[in-house]
């Protein structure tokens, strides 16, 4: 369809799903991936989604006022999303990011006019790896950013436009796109908001279709798996809570794993043979699709997201 949007944000949604027969192939599995391509938003991921969402919410509730201040926590795709949500709107946006992120999400969001505060990392902890203690301590300079500028938290883990964004037009875009063809959907868990949203539209659809949640070996908190690795380098989730409020009442079929290793094997491939340029909780979505269609779901097709692009990656051992 053609038309000329009056911003930037008119383009967010709408992606398109592709097929990954190559890779199925490849990996001589028996079964369809269909792949949605959240890395084409103009941030880049699909928290573009969430962001406008969360921003319009607010503006809807009264309790975003003109010019005021927005905050928030990121491991850098909210960030970007809220950056040019508000450079449009006119907010002053601040992120609040964990120096275990890649550098070129720091560099993206100031690029777009954010103001970026970096945290340092647990003692003992791992660039590029992320760990539920490190984004805590990014949530306790988040809290406190917002306080002293009087600001509106975006608060990404808690604001219902996290996973309506996901309700009201992703998962539509799923059923529509594929004409009611889904067999299942899996998704890497970061706030639970994209899982959420595309799970309870596709199952009012069609309650026939199995929902998993993918979190990385070793830090499966969702799953009730004992925690052995709180360190792993998919960026963007797995941050062992187990408790995140958006689950409630979401349906789930059953739980995946994969490892750091098979995600950046994943996505590396999804490079060479499909053309898609995606970073690590893409690769992990996609490695948990091949894991269903090699077992209980053979000759089935399973959808999943492509989170956002590798371009954020290019400074990890993602691409070395």
């Amino acid at each position: 369809m053609n038309k000329v949007y009056d911003s930037v944000i008119g383009a967010i949604g709408r992606t398109p799903l592709v097929k990954l027969d190559r890779l199925t192939r490849m990996h001589r599995v028996d079964g369809t991936i269909v792949a949605k391509l959240d890395y084409l938003n103009p941030g880049f991921s699909k928290k573009d989604r969430a962001a406008l969402a969360i921003i319009e919410e607010a503006e809807a509730q009264g309790i975003l006022s003109p010019g005021q201040t927005v905050v928030e926590l990121t491991s850098g795709n909210m960030g970007t999303g809220l950056a040019i949500v508000c450079a449009i709107k006119d907010y002053p946006f601040v992120a609040v990011m964990s120096k275990g992120n890649s550098v070129e999400r720091a560099r993206m969001m100031r690029a777009l006019g954010a103001e970026v505060v970096l945290v340092g990392q647990l003692p003992g902890s791992l660039p590029g790896q992320v760990s539920g203690g490190d984004l805590e301590r990014v949530n306790e300079e988040a809290v406190r950013v917002t306080a002293e500028r009087g600001a509106f938290r975006a608060d990404q883990f808690v604001r219902d436009g996290s996973w309506r964004a996901h309700y009201d037009h992703t998962g539509v875009e799923f059923w529509e796109q594929t004409g009611g063809k889904i067999d299942a959907f899996v998704d890497f868990l970061g706030s639970g908001g994209t899982y959420a949203g595309v799970t309870k539209l596709l199952k009012q659809q069609n309650s026939e279709i199995k929902c998993f949640v993918v979190e990385p070996i070793g830090a499966a908190a969702v799953a009730g798996h004992d925690i052995t690795q709180p360190e792993h380098p998919i960026q963007g989730g797995g941050y062992v809570i187990s408790n995140l409020a958006f689950l409630e009442g979401a349906p789930i079929d059953g739980c995946l794993q994969v490892s750091g290793d098979k995600a950046k094997q994943v996505a590396r491939e999804l490079a060479r043979v499909e053309g898609i340029f995606a970073g690590f909780s893409s690769g992990a979505n996609v490695a948990a699709a091949l894991q269903l269609l090699q077992s209980d779901l053979r000759g089935k097709t399973v959808a999943v997201m492509i989170c956002d692009s590798g371009l954020k990656y290019l400074s990890t051992d993602l691409w070395s």
